[in-house]
Parts: structure tokens; C-alpha cells; sequence
């Protein structure tokens, strides 16, 4: 974290991988997200992710979404609240 501008280096997008926002928790490690393109698709939450770090409708995350079928796709990473601040402020989501 840079001392004077508050700002963090944060995990960005990578190849294929998109900005989303939960929408619905379907139970288990199924979440409804809605991507920056547009769709809305079905997010599976990895077992790495699963009882480790919780998921919340509005919580913004980084999915990855299947090559083999559009409609479905990986959270890759969840950003904190004050994350998600610092993308809003730097123009990377609205």
C-alpha cells in the first residue's frame, strides 16, 4: 500500500478472466453473477475458495468463464469492499 496515496496494488484481469458482481447466492458453491460483458452467468465457487473466503450478493469478483460453455464460469479471486472502492475510483468498474 503506497503510504501517501492510499492506493493498493490489487489482482487484475488476466487473458479471459472478467470483473462481476454476485446477483444471487444459489446455496452450495453456486452464485449467480453478472459480468462487465454483459451476460449473466452461473459462478462456481473452487473448493480452495469455499470455506475460506465467504461470498455475498454484491460483493464484487474475478471469474473466469468456460471455454466449453459460455453460460457457466470460475471465481477466480473476491475483492474486499474497499478493493472494490479503489476499482470504482480508478474507472475499472462502475
Amino acid at each position: 500500500m503506497s503510504e501517501e496515496t492510499g492506493r493498493r496494488n490489487l489482482r487484475m484481469p488476466n487473458g479471459s478472466e472478467l470483473f462481476a458482481v454476485v446477483t444471487e447466492h444459489n446455496g452450495g458453491n453456486h452464485v449467480r453473477v453478472r459480468c462487465e460483458d454483459g451476460e449473466n452467468r452461473m459462478g462456481r465457487i473452487p473448493g480452495r475458495m469455499k470455506y475460506r473466503t465467504w461470498i455475498n450478493e454484491g460483493d464484487v469478483v474475478l471469474v473466469e468463464p468456460w471455454d466449453w460453455q459460455d453460460s457457466k464460469a470460475n471465481i477466480e479471486w473476491r475483492y474486499t469492499d474497499d478493493d472494490a472502492d479503489q476499482l470504482r475510483r480508478e474507472g475499472h468498474i462502475q
